[in-house]
C-alpha cells in the first residue's frame, strides 16, 4: 500500500470526500496544467542527446560567430547579413521545421534552448531567430496547405527571413482592433493598411500578415495571409530603439497589395485563433530570450567581480556582494525552470497557456533586475559600452512589452487561475 492510499484510508469519510471534491475542482479544467503519472520522473534539466548537442552547438556558434560582431551591429543598428546567412547554414532558421523542407526537425525545447544560448551573447540575434521560428514558421507549419509548406517553409528554413505582422497603431495589446483590410476581389484579395512595431521586417521577404476581410464580423473577420515582399510590402520607417537595436523594427504600408487566393493561411475568419495560439507559444520563446539576456549579463559581472580588487581583495570576496550574486542567481534559476516547464508542457500537448504567461512575466522581471544589478556590480565599467553589460540592460526592457505586455500576462494568468476556486 503506497503513501497516498494509506493516507486516504486514515482520513475520515467526510474529509476524504472533501479532498476528492477539491481535487476535481482544481484539476478538472483543461486550461491549466495538471499533475500526471510517469514511470520515471526526471528533473527539468533532463534533455535528450539531440537537445544537449543542439544547445552546445548554438552556444559555440554564438561565441565564435556572433560575439565578435555584437558591438558593431548595435552601433550601426543593423543585422549583419553574414551572421544571418550562417544561421541558415547551421539550421537555426528552421528549428522545428520538418527535414523534408530543409529544417532541423528539432523539439520545441531544443528551439527554446537555442534562443536562450543566442541571447546570452546577443538578444538581438536571439530575437530574429525566435520570431522567425516560433511565430512565422509555426504559423505555416500548423495551418499551411501542403503546397504552402513546400513553397514557403523550404525558403524559410534555408535562405529567407520571415516576419509576423499583427500590431498596428490602434492594435497593440488590443490586437484584434486591427484596421488593415483585405478585400475579396474574386480571384485574389486586395490588401490595404499598415502595421507598426514589426520585428524582422527589414530583413524579411516573407510576411505572415493579419487583416480583416469583413469588418462587420469584428474579430471573426480576421484572416491570415502569406505575403511576399515584392508584391508591394513597403517599409515606411525603420524605428530607432532603446535596445535590441540590431533587430529591425519597422512601420509597414500596404497599398493595393494583390494576394492570390491560394495564399490565405488557414481558414478565412480564423486568423484570430491562429494569432492567439502562436503568441501563446511565442511567449515561451520570449521568456527564453530574457533568460539568456539575464544570464549573459550575470556571467560577465560575476567574472569581473573575481578580477576586480578593492581594499586589497576581489569584489567577489565581500559578503554583501556574495549575497547579491546569490539572490540574483536564485531568480534566474526560477525563471529558467518556469521556462523549461512551460516548454515541456507545450511539447507534451498539455495546457500551457498560464505557465507560458507566468514564465514570460517572471523572466522579463528577472532580466531587468539581473542586468541592472550587473551594471551596478561593475561600477564605472558597467556603465561603459565596451563591456557589453549596459547593452544587456537596454535589451532587457523589450521583454515586458512585446508579444504581450506584462499586464496582459497577469490578465491571462488571472483568467485561467481564479475560476478554478469558484
Amino acid at each position: 500500500m503506497n503513501f497516498a492510499t494509506r493516507l486516504s484510508t486514515k482520513l475520515p469519510q467526510v474529509a476524504r470526500v472533501s479532498a476528492q471534491q477539491a481535487l476535481r475542482r482544481n484539476y478538472s479544467a483543461m486550461t491549466f496544467a495538471v499533475p500526471s503519472v510517469t514511470e520515471k520522473p526526471s528533473s527539468l534539466y533532463s534533455f535528450t542527446e539531440e537537445e544537449l548537442m543542439f544547445k552546445d552547438t548554438v552556444a559555440r556558434f554564438a561565441r565564435e560567430v556572433v560575439q565578435p560582431r555584437v558591438q558593431a551591429m548595435d552601433d550601426a543598428e543593423v543585422m549583419d547579413k553574414e551572421i544571418i546567412d550562417s544561421m541558415f547554414e547551421n539550421g537555426l532558421m528552421g528549428l522545428e521545421t520538418e527535414a523534408d523542407f530543409g529544417g532541423a526537425e528539432a523539439s520545441f525545447t531544443a528551439a527554446v534552448l537555442a534562443v536562450e544560448e543566442l541571447a546570452k551573447v546577443d538578444p538581438s540575434i536571439s530575437a530574429l531567430c525566435d520570431i522567425h521560428n516560433t511565430l512565422t514558421n509555426t504559423m505555416i507549419r500548423k495551418w499551411g496547405t501542403p503546397e504552402q509548406k513546400e513553397k514557403y517553409l523550404t525558403r524559410l528554413a534555408t535562405d529567407t527571413v520571415g516576419s509576423f505582422c499583427i500590431s498596428e497603431a490602434g492594435a497593440g495589446s488590443d490586437a484584434f482592433a486591427l484596421q488593415t483590410r483585405a478585400e475579396d476581389k474574386g480571384d485574389h484579395y486586395l490588401l490595404n493598411g499598415g502595421k507598426m512595431w514589426i520585428s524582422n521586417s527589414a530583413e524579411a521577404d516573407i510576411f505572415v500578415i493579419f487583416a480583416n476581410v469583413d469588418p462587420s464580423k469584428g474579430y471573426k473577420g480576421i484572416t491570415s495571409f502569406i505575403v511576399e515582399k515584392d508584391w508591394g510590402v513597403k517599409i515606411a520607417k525603420k524605428e530607432k530603439k532603446l535596445g535590441i537595436r540590431a533587430s529591425s523594427t519597422c512601420v509597414l504600408n500596404f497599398d493595393d497589395v494583390k494576394i492570390p487566393k491560394e495564399n490565405v493561411l488557414g481558414k478565412v475568419g480564423d486568423g484570430y485563433k491562429y494569432a492567439i495560439d502562436s503568441l501563446n507559444e511565442g511567449r515561451i520563446g520570449i521568456a527564453s530570450q530574457m533568460l539568456g539576456c539575464a544570464q549573459g549579463a550575470f556571467d560577465i559581472a560575476a567574472t569581473y567581480a573575481h578580477e576586480r580588487k578593492q581594499f586589497g581583495k576581489p569584489l567577489a570576496s565581500f559578503q554583501a556582494m556574495q549575497h547579491q550574486f546569490a539572490q540574483v542567481a536564485v531568480e534566474i534559476e526560477s525563471a529558467r525552470l518556469m521556462t523549461y516547464n512551460a516548454a515541456r508542457l507545450k511539447e507534451e500537448g498539455k495546457p500551457f497557456v498560464m505557465e507560458a504567461a507566468m514564465a514570460k512575466f517572471k523572466a522579463t522581471k528577472v532580466a531587468e533586475s539581473a542586468t541592472s544589478h550587473a551594471v551596478e556590480w561593475m561600477g564605472g565599467m558597467g556603465f561603459l559600452r565596451e563591456t557589453g553589460v549596459e547593452k544587456f540592460y537596454r535589451d532587457s526592457k523589450i521583454g515586458s512589452i512585446y508579444e504581450g505586455t506584462n499586464n496582459m500576462q497577469l490578465e491571462t494568468i488571472a483568467k485561467i487561475l481564479l475560476p478554478k476556486y469558484k
